[in-house]
């Protein structure tokens, strides 16, 4: 059995690999504001359950068992967040807490029939992939809207930020996901970008704000 603490772990080494490649000890300890020496501890921990590679002063890998575990327990996180956005009406603001909650339920037929009765989405309310029983994540292929230039229309697909404040701010913006963007302008000073959101909504947005938001054609 897996602790809730130890699922953590597991679930931001996934991240941290997914995002960057690799995973440290160093960057485990700023994501989760723990100290390294407990860091350390916890990989050692999940090294003698098989579930990391782990080395001092060297990347740590997820094996392919800890891989599984990392991706069930986001499959959790994220078929709640779906269910809470689809089935109980709260906003995409909303359900990250709730679903920090709920995904250490330890009971894979309360996930799946939740997948069934959300029709087995791939994706959830932010637009991450979610994945399958396996721990297979379905494959995306987005850039970021600041990578986009003028005359380009887009389809916003998911947000690289999830934070309360930011998904608020899209919302009073009326960006959401599934919106074409139309690229007008993107200003040579700061890379700001000037677009206009499903034919009618005309937006200055700031370069900050368009690394966060990923895009396809």
């Amino acid at each position: 059995m897996i602790s809730y603490t130890e699922e953590n772990y597991l679930k931001v080494l996934f991240a941290l690999t997914q995002e960057n490649g690799v995973a440290t000890a160093n960057a485990l300890s700023k994501e989760l504001d723990i100290k390294m020496p407990t860091v350390n501890s916890m990989m050692k921990r999940l090294a003698d359950k098989g579930l990391v590679v782990y080395e001092s002063y060297k990347p740590i890998r997820l094996t392919e068992s800890g891989q599984k575990e990392a991706a069930l327990v986001i499959r959790k996180h994220r078929l709640t967040e779906m269910y809470l956005v689809e089935k109980m009406g709260f906003g995409w603001e909303e359900v990250h807490a709730i679903a920090e909650q709920i995904e250490h339920i330890q009971s894979p037929a309360f996930f799946d029939k939740m997948d069934e009765l959300l029709g087995y989405p791939h994706f959830d309310p932010h637009g991450s992939p979610i994945p399958d029983p396996r721990g297979t994540l379905p494959v995306t292929d987005y850039k970021k809207l600041s990578q986009c230039r003028a005359g380009e229309v887009v389809i916003f697909k998911a947000v690289h930020n999830s934070s309360v404040d930011f998904l608020k701010f899209l919302t009073e913006k009326q960006l959401t996901l599934g919106c074409e963007i139309a690229i007008l302008e993107v200003e040579r000073y700061d890379g700001s970008l000037t677009v206009l959101v499903n034919g009618v909504n005309k937006l200055t947005l700031s370069k900050f704000i368009c690394d966060q938001l990923l895009v396809s054609y």
